[in-house]
């Protein structure tokens, strides 16, 4: 016997054409365009709140956040320069520093996995991911655009010294946050027919 075979109205879900449209506009900015204004200090609290709210099988919070201000990024910048050498092009891992230092505000998102027998690492890792979209749809509700990226210095040994991470953590990505000039060029979508199964 269902609910309404006993005369209970069931209620509709409450669509919200605003959060749709968001979704289907969702675009990544170009790094190096985005300038200011920025998220202010109690904006980027925000969108920290906002993004905390993720899935995470097990409630380990295996993620961590650390706000990077202009000042912090170009230091950093200046010390991933040398290491840029030890890249297979370094003319390149140079240049692309330059996306770590355009925008007002970076928020370094550090997946930090923790010791759990019932919660495998890659769904922790999931969960840090997870908190990298949530940021930027965030950041995006409150009227500013993101870049997530990560580059080569989330991955080189020296420079993830450098980010004071510790063993066993990774660089789930850097969500750039600022303001763009234009809106940013539409990129190809997947074609659903060759991505989707429907099972009955």
């Amino acid at each position: 016997m269902t609910d309404t075979d006993l005369g209970l109205a069931l209620p509709l879900p409450v669509a919200s054409t605003e959060l749709e449209d968001r979704l289907a506009r969702r675009r990544s900015a170009p790094a190096q365009a985005l300038s200011i204004p920025g998220p202010t200090r109690e904006q980027v609290a925000r969108i920290l709140e906002l993004g905390a709210r993720t899935p995470d099988h097990g409630k380990l919070f295996p993620w961590r956040f650390v706000v990077l201000g202009p000042e912090s990024r170009s230091t950093l910048a200046e010390a991933f320069t040398p290491l840029a050498q030890n890249q297979p092009q370094p003319d390149k891992a140079r240049a692309v520093l330059g996306k770590l230092t355009a925008a007002p505000v970076t928020i370094l998102v550090v997946s930090s996995p923790v010791p759990s027998q019932k919660v495998p690492v890659w769904e922790q890792q999931l969960s840090a991911g997870a908190v990298c979209m949530n940021l930027e749809h965030a950041a995006g509700a409150l009227g500013f655009s993101t870049s997530w990226i990560t580059d080569w210095y989330s991955y080189d040994a020296d420079a993830l010294n450098l980010l004071g991470l510790t063993e066993g953590e990774q660089v789930a990505g850097f969500i750039h946050i600022g303001t763009l000039a234009d809106p940013p060029l539409e990129r190809p979508r997947p074609d659903l027919s060759v991505k989707v199964e429907y099972c009955d």
